[in-house]
């Protein structure tokens, strides 16, 4: 675990393994510890950065308002202190748009995207009009907020199975400011739409998909997924692939990221 200092605030990342670099990125209220199980399954393969994103874990905050553009410019710096000049991305959720930034800014130093139960579309209108409620609740009591939120990332039937995972992220995600949920909820709601780097053949790109996510648009996802050299693999299961399909995701991954896969994942 490792600490460096960016632009007066501590940014908080671990870099283990060896081989080509794999950046793994969060989701909202999550941190860096939610690839444990990931980043131990590559270390041997890769070089495994993982980074607490701008409000989240022992990462601090950077005014009122985190855009995805300004999470990309954190982790470019990263990468430049480590001397890492070209590296795969896998973004969970939250993560996923700001891998999506970071491709958008720095094509060139992308060897690789997954979208993991994320989406490159935009919020539509309902969609900012739910962050705003959302900003309304967190700011009444911000942990009553997380609370809520955290369960309804998994498939109904999951919430009880996966009760005790449950209870370890809400945990975790309580030490978050109520500032960084908010100015994280406010970067999303202003997101911009990156579809059109899916129709691009610069770099792999792989969508993980939940066929019971209750936080993204199924049909949306499909249809991006057609979208493009986009390789695509649907999980029966919610939003939190990395626990509710963890040993399926790893060998998706796996694949993915042999220099000797195929088109079909599946």
């Amino acid at each position: 675990m490792s600490d460096l200092s960016y632009k007066n605030l501590n940014l908080h990342y671990s870099d283990q393994g060896s081989g080509e670099p794999l950046v793994l990125l969060h989701g909202f209220l999550e941190e860096k510890s939610m690839w444990k199980d990931v980043a131990t399954a590559f270390e041997k393969t890769h070089r495994v950065i993982c980074l607490d994103l701008l409000g989240h874990g022992k990462t601090g905050n950077l005014g009122y308002i985190h855009s995805m553009e300004a999470q990309a410019e954190m982790l470019k710096f990263l990468l430049d202190d480590l001397g890492i000049e070209k590296c795969y991305l896998i973004g969970h959720s939250m993560g996923g748009y700001v891998a999506l930034a970071f491709a958008d800014l720095y094509r060139n130093c992308v060897m690789g995207l997954c979208l993991m139960n994320s989406t490159a579309m935009a919020d539509d209108a309902e969609k900012k009009i739910n962050r705003d409620r959302g900003i309304v609740a967190v700011k009444q009591n911000h942990k009553t907020f997380m609370r809520i939120a955290i369960p309804g990332l998994f498939s109904q039937e999951n919430q009880s199975i996966f009760s005790d995972e449950i209870e370890e992220i809400t945990k975790e995600a309580l030490n978050m400011s109520q500032q960084g949920i908010i100015a994280s909820l406010e970067g999303m709601k202003i997101r911009a739409e990156r579809t059109f780097i899916l129709d691009q053949d610069d770099f792999p790109i792989l969508m993980i998909i939940g066929k019971k996510d209750p936080a993204l648009d199924f049909n949306s996802l499909v249809a991006q997924a057609k979208k493009g050299h986009v390789q695509s693999v649907i999980f029966e299961d919610g939003h939190m692939s990395h626990i509710e399909n963890k040993k399926e995701l790893i060998e998706v991954l796996s694949k993915w990221l042999s220099p000797r896969t195929t088109k079909k994942l599946q």
